[in-house]
């Protein structure tokens, strides 16, 4: 099983390269900081399964899900992220991922989804299959779900008190960028100021 590693800190992609030299069936031949370089990697590289953070600079993990839907790779997708199941699984699902960890997780279960991923099924936990039922068997969508994932990065920063340029430093963007984001945000949301969208954030748990 050829492995494409995507995670922007060297540290931790020396832990996932350690964790898996214990698995004789899985082999890394490449890494990637970025997710530009990732999209570079997979339109080069044969792999069977894209190991990919959500949190990457420039291009993020759902832009890179989005480069390997809509170019219709064959390789699958196990997202390994810090960010909670709640906030994004169902999201990273639906964009297209055969699987979500996160970096919390023992290494033996990251082999084990590695395996069922490269497999061609699915790997999600009890908590994601819950939810996931909740979308399939009452087709309800709650509204912050109907957002984008930029929006919904916008939405956190917001609510934990960062200013406009600093959640544009953060996300490597242009100012007037995260202002689009900001106002596509209100209208999504039916809010009017940036007071609304901290509320709302914090009262659905999204802070």
């Amino acid at each position: 099983m050829k492995i494409l590693v995507v995670d922007d800190h060297a540290v931790v992609r020396a832990g996932i390269r350690q964790i898996l030299s214990n698995a004789a069936d899985i082999e890394i031949v490449a890494e990637a900081e970025t997710g530009q370089s990732a999209i570079d990697m997979i339109e080069q590289i044969n792999v069977d399964v894209v190991l990919l953070d959500l949190s990457l600079p420039g291009k993020d993990g759902f832009d890179v899900l989005r480069e390997i839907k809509n170019h219709k790779h064959t390789a699958r997708v196990l997202v390994l992220t810090i960010y909670p199941e709640q906030q994004y699984a169902v999201r990273a699902i639906k964009a297209g991922a055969s699987g979500y960890l996160t970096k919390d997780s023992l290494p033996e279960e990251l082999i084990n989804a590695l395996r069922i991923v490269a497999s061609g099924q699915k790997y999600i936990s009890s908590v994601l299959a819950q939810k996931l039922a909740e979308h399939l068997i009452f087709n309800r969508e709650k509204t912050y779900e109907k957002i984008s994932h930029r929006e919904f990065q916008v939405m956190q920063f917001l609510a934990k008190g960062l200013s406009m340029t600093e959640i544009a430093e953060t996300l490597h963007l242009s100012i007037k960028t995260v202002s689009t984001y900001k106002r596509r945000l209100l209208e999504k949301l039916g809010l009017r100021t940036t007071a609304e969208i901290i509320i709302y954030a914090i009262k659905n748990d999204l802070a």
